[in-house]
């Protein structure tokens, strides 16, 4: 099985592929590359790769066309929805992705993001560089904060990074509510209606995925029925909250404070007024960027090529409609 790794991946992970066969590794982290479908799908038949990995690269129709001999491709996350899964088992193709790569990472990306809300840590700092730390007195005033024992914890979504969250937050002694209709229970979680977190909650996170159900579940009503002092932290997806309404609501003192790690647009325009909130913490959709995300990804990639050269199922197979046609062809 010859590969070709566009992804980041871990040197052991290389290692693993290379036990099958040839391996060109060119992540799209340092070539600053993302490959035209068509243009990839005519490479990999050119040079011979029958086994492809990505993480930010798009798999569509067009790729799958070009690459008859592709016979299997993971992607380097969770999120499925820069790929043509239809397209791929049409043309027989086993797609295997890494959910929960990133759970570890953002869910304690999420909980720092509360304790900077919190406890102003981000103004403090900006404080003391720029000079203003000139009377002890003051600033232990001006920059007094809260804790997060004792406080509710609000998580919208109860996935592997929503549960992650509410585990960590139970151990900074947090109650924690969760709203999530498609998912178990989890052990230390209250389920409740989504109007019910977001009057009970101190603090809300939110990790449901960009979907046409999720899309503007915090409307602007729901943002002002919020408790107020709340803080809001987003690093799931931009779509789910009304930016305006949040916008409105950190400006006016209704919530005390936002982290938001996803954005409509990147680079955020210049006239965003989140820019000129010094309520909104900032930040460049950084939540799951650790050397342990790669290193997960590239072991559970490497893990589902090998079963797939064995002969056996992917552990993380996207597309299962597509294993009984491999297996009736015997591929594998």
């Amino acid at each position: 099985m010859n590969t070709l790794v566009l992804a980041p991946f871990s040197a052991a992970g290389i290692a693993r592929l290379a036990a099958l066969g040839q391996v060109a590794h060119e992540p799209w982290t340092e070539t600053g590359t993302l490959w035209d479908p068509e243009e990839l799908g005519a490479r990999l038949t050119a040079e011979g790769f029958d086994a492809l990995a990505v993480e930010a690269d798009f798999l569509f129709e067009e790729l799958f066309d070009a690459a008859p001999g592709l016979r299997i491709a993971a992607v380097c996350r969770g999120a499925l929805n820069h790929v043509d899964l239809d397209a791929a088992t049409e043309r027989g193709v086993a797609v295997t992705h890494t959910p929960g790569r990133n759970a570890q990472a953002v869910a304690e990306f999420v909980v720092g993001r509360m304790i900077a809300l919190a406890r102003h840590t981000q103004e403090a700092e900006r404080s003391v560089r720029e000079g203003e730390w000139t009377e002890p007195a003051e600033a232990y005033i001006r920059f007094q904060g809260r804790e997060l024992a004792g406080a509710t914890l609000g998580v919208i979504g109860l996935g592997a990074i929503g549960r992650a969250v509410a585990r960590i937050a139970g151990g900074f002694g947090m109650r924690v509510l969760a709203y999530d209709p498609h998912a178990p229970e989890a052990e230390g979680v209250e389920t409740v209606a989504l109007d019910d977190l977001l009057a009970a909650s101190d603090f809300v996170s939110v990790h449901a995925p960009e979907t046409p159900e999720t899309a503007g579940m915090l409307s602007a009503a729901r943002i002002a029925a919020m408790k107020r002092g709340a803080y809001l932290v987003n690093a799931a997806s931009p779509s789910v909250a009304d930016s305006a309404a949040l916008a409105a609501a950190l400006a006016e003192g209704n919530l005390a404070g936002a982290a938001l790690d996803v954005h409509e647009a990147h680079p955020i325009p210049p006239d965003s007024p989140f820019l000129g909130l010094p309520n909104a913490l900032l930040t460049p959709h950084v939540g799951g960027a650790t050397r342990e995300t790669v290193e997960r990804h590239s072991a559970m990639a490497a893990r589902d090529f090998e079963r797939f050269a064995r002969g056996e199922r992917p552990e993380h197979l996207a597309n299962p409609d597509v294993w009984g046609r491999l297996r009736a062809q015997g591929v594998g």
